[in-house]
């Protein structure tokens, strides 16, 4: 089993904190959000993980050391492609064509996801889906009385289906996969103006592969600043029994820790107020404050805060007052 993660997007909604790492890199409970996305599916498929190929911009020797690690923490080779032009899904994926061989998972990585389900590896095809209320704003799919895909339908303004695809999808050939993309690309067939997976499943579908749906019971965005502090949130309520959430190297005086809280290594809180779901990474220290809802990254100073809702980077100085912030790495802002 392979897994072939795209994240090669400049993720310009999460900004400033993808101005020096890629998005998927930002953590939710103390992990990567890429991290988790591999561990979810490594935990719904039912063989081992063989690689995990991720297709990056130009990150960085530093990012990609990371990314390399997160393959080796669920017992798989991590390899490391590009993707320099924004052409469109189909051509991310193909970026690593390499790795499209046996079966392979192919899941974008700006969504984490609950799941209670194990994953068909017989199955020719598998597409995980989520019902959505309004599905005007997604691609969706239709399903005949075998509960097989007959449509893939994109942001259908009359209503068709409720099944939202979130963008995690199972292939049991992965080189078939591979020659129906290498289509798309030799007959320049594209769909407003980029080479779209969507194209190759429905060619797939034409030719007899079945797809079956995979429903899963929570789908949760990193888009942007407040829906990746929501899935952090989400994510801390999912694990908030598992032990270690809380170090044993933070220090803690006078401080009062409020459930579920993810504390990283060498944590310092004094005086301060600490959760619900708070997220709080390694080295940093926090003063005289109140936290709840918010993502603290590495090596930061909070001093004097009452924050929520909020986002801070890595190696922040702040000291202010009653705030939703979204603070990228490297700042100092004193009130």
């Amino acid at each position: 089993m392979r897994i072939i993660v795209p994240m090669a997007g400049m993720g310009k909604r999460m900004r400033p904190h993808t101005l020096t790492v890629p998005k998927p890199l930002i953590p939710i409970a103390g992990k990567p959000i890429v991290q988790r996305l591999v561990e979810d599916i490594a935990k719904v498929c039912q063989e081992p993980i063989e690689e995990v190929a991720f297709i990056i911009g130009r990150f960085g020797e530093e990012v990609e050391k990371s990314l390399v690690s997160i393959a080796e923490s669920v017992g798989a080779k991590g390899s490391i492609h590009y993707q320099d032009e924004a052409l469109g899904t189909a051509h991310a994926i193909m970026c690593a064509q390499n790795s499209l061989e046996g079966k392979v998972v192919v899941a974008f990585a700006d969504t984490l996801f609950k799941a209670d389900f194990q994953l068909d590896t017989n199955a020719d095809g598998t597409v995980w889906v989520q019902r959505v209320e309004d599905p005007r704003a997604f691609g969706v799919i239709k399903l005949n009385e075998n509960h097989e895909i007959t449509d893939f339908v994109e942001k259908p303004q009359e209503f068709v289906s409720d099944m939202a695809i979130i963008g995690i999808y199972y292939f049991k050939d992965g080189a078939y996969l591979r020659s129906e993309l290498q289509y798309l690309l030799d007959n320049d067939i594209k769909e407003k103006g980029e080479y779209q997976l969507t194209n190759a499943l429905e060619n797939m579908k034409n030719k007899g592969t079945v797809f079956v749906p995979a429903l899963i019971s929570e789908w949760l965005d990193c888009g942007n600043k407040n829906a990746t502090v929501y899935t952090n949130q989400r994510y801390l309520e999912y694990i908030k029994d598992e032990e270690g959430l809380v170090s044993s190297s933070a220090q803690l005086n006078n401080a009062v820790i409020v459930p579920p809280v993810f504390i990283g290594e060498n944590v310092v809180i004094h005086n301060s107020v600490v959760g619900p779901h708070v997220s709080i990474g390694n080295n940093t220290s926090v003063y005289d404050s109140v936290l709840s809802n918010s993502i603290i990254q590495e090596n930061t100073v909070l001093k004097n805060g009452n924050i929520s809702n909020s986002m801070v980077g890595n190696f922040v100085s702040y000291k202010g007052r009653q705030s939703d912030l979204s603070i990228g790495d490297y700042n100092t802002l004193i009130d």
